[in-house]
Formats: C-alpha cells, structure tokens, sequence
C-alpha cells in the first residue's frame, strides 16, 4: 500500500523561524565539533575539565613532596653527624648542681658520674625487647657524694631476672659501696598515643617521665635532679651476653640512633 507523507498545516511565518533553528543548530554543534575555527586556525584543547585538572595536580604535588623530604633527610643526616660528635668527644663530669635550662646544648653528651645506688628507688621500664629476649629496662636514682642525686638508666635485664635486679641482687655485682658510671645525657623523650600512663603506686612504668621519676625518688627534698643518663656498657660483646645472662643490666652502645626514614618517603613520593 503507498503511504503518502502527511503535512501539518503551518504558515509561512513559522516555516521561517524552524528554518532558522535548525540552521542555528547545525552552525552551533559543527563549531564546537571541529578542529577549526572561523579564521582557520587550529582549535586548543580545553585543560579546564576537573578531572584533567587533577590529573596535571598530582605529578607537581609527588614531586613537590620528594623534593622537600629529600631536603628533610639532608636536615637529619646533618643532625646526626652532629649529635655523633658530641657522642665521640671525651666524657666530662657533671657540676654539683646541674643547670636544667643548658641540658639541651649537652644531650647525647657522654658524661662520668661517681655515687652509691638508691636501689630503694631503682623501678622496671618496660616491657622491653633486646635480642629477642623480653624483660625491662632497670632505672636507678645515684647518689653523688656533695651533689644532686640524677637517674640513670642502666639498661636491659630479663624478665625473669628483673626482680632481683630491681633490689640490687643480680650476681657478682656490687649492689652498694661507689660506683663510677659513664653515660649519654638524655632529654624528655615523647609519650606515643599507644603508649599507657605510668602507675607509680602499682610499680608500673611503662615509659621514662623523667620528672615523675625523679618526683619518685623524693624530688628536691631529696636532692634529686630530673636529669636522666642512660648508661653505656664498656665491655665487649662476650661480656654482654654474660652480663644478660647473669641477669646484669646490659646498657646501651655508644651511638646516635635518631629515627630517619625521610630516605624512604623520598622514594615512595
């Protein structure tokens, strides 16, 4: 069957304007569609859309942050050499009466103290690992002959052996009488967030608050200063191991062991 196109009636008025929509509408989307402009010069591309504007961010961001922790690593390897020198340089004997404001120019500052344990005071920091082997970290108040009395931290003991360490019991040791001490200075180290608080009236201390520690051992009444040393073991590596298993405190080594990864964030960014 022949099917005949169906014409609305339409004036000659209306007629005109769809004839000019429509023309408007074919210029309109061939000028946004082609590669051309009107006076023949090659159209740009628009950068302005979101996601090429974050594309063109991250590359200048990346680069942005490797720069800076490169120059953060500079920073720290310089901190560390001269923290170093102060570890190498020969150890110098505290004052009677220490002046807490200059602690800072002498941290990681190796140091000699002569006095007689307060193992009345001495406590268990931990829990702590060394090589493997769980146990505490001993702290003991000394007392120096015509001067303040200062903390030191004398290093590792087992668990197991912690007790007896604690009253000045660890064998062949000598628990009373002098003895001579060589150190580092150390400042206020920072409680992390998964860290808990110290319960002195439980004999739980689970970090070094060195002004809490000393407020233990009898605080200025008592002539104790808030300064903290942690020890140096001077033997060698066989004494060590004896010391550990004897259940002697094993002090720390003579090194700077600042945190430094910035290498790593380098790398990563």
């Amino acid at each position: 069957m022949l099917r005949l196109p169906i014409r609305l009636p339409c004036s000659s008025l209306q007629l005109q304007q769809l004839r000019t929509w429509q023309s408007r509408r074919w210029v309109t989307t061939q000028n946004e569609t082609a590669p051309w402009n009107a006076r023949g010069q090659k159209r740009a591309k628009s950068w302005s859309s979101p996601y090429k504007l974050i594309l063109g961010f991250i590359p200048i961001f990346t680069f942005g942050l490797g720069t800076w922790q490169l120059k953060r690593l500079q920073w720290k390897l310089d901190l560390i050499n001269e923290l170093q020198e102060q570890v190498e340089k020969d150890p110098m004997t505290l004052p009677r009466n220490i002046n807490l404001k200059a602690l800072p120019e002498f941290e990681w500052r190796r140091v000699n103290v002569t006095g007689e344990w307060d193992n009345a005071h001495s406590i268990l920091l931990g829990p702590r690992v060394k090589d493997n082997k769980n146990g505490f970290n001993l702290v003991t108040p000394l007392k120096r002959p015509g001067a303040t009395t200062v903390l030191v931290d004398r290093g590792f003991v087992e668990h197991d052996l912690g007790p007896a360490a604690r009253e000045g019991k660890m064998a062949n040791a000598a628990a009373n009488g002098v003895v001579e001490v060589v150190g580092m200075l150390r400042l206020q180290q920072t409680k992390n967030a998964f860290t808990p608080e110290n319960k002195p009236e439980m004999g739980e201390w689970y970090w070094p608050d060195i002004e809490q520690l000393a407020e233990y051992a009898g605080g200025k009444d008592a002539g104790v200063q808030p300064v903290l040393i942690e020890a140096i073991h001077q033997g060698t590596i066989a004494n060590r191991l004896q010391d550990l298993n004897e259940g002697r405190p094993v002090g720390r080594s003579a090194i700077v062991d600042v945190r430094n990864e910035h290498a790593t964030y380098a790398i990563i960014w």
